[in-house]
């Protein structure tokens, strides 16, 4: 059964642009590398700028950012966000 609702949580946002899905609801949901994602991120504490797109999770459960959510995102911001907190909302597309 892949992801069926919505879920938010907190990640850090990795070298790559990449975010780690948690593998509690990886196991919970049983969720599966070709299942298109509805992607909502935004840079935690900041609930200005809010990023949406579609991904699919890869093999090692991670999401790829575009540079383009990434580029609209660090409009606010004076440094790059690497290795900043995101948080993210997965919901089925």
């Amino acid at each position: 059964m892949p992801l069926s609702q919505r879920v938010t949580f907190q990640a850090v946002l990795e070298k790559g642009s990449r975010l780690q899905i948690p593998k509690l609801f990886r196991w919970q949901f049983k969720m599966e590398t070709d299942q298109v994602l509805n992607v909502t991120v935004n840079v935690f504490g900041y609930w200005v700028n809010k990023e949406h797109f579609l991904a699919k999770m890869d093999k090692q459960a991670r999401i790829f950012v575009p540079k383009l959510a990434l580029s609209m995102l660090a409009k606010g911001h004076e440094s790059s966000l690497d290795g900043s907190v995101f948080e993210v909302t997965l919901e089925p597309a």
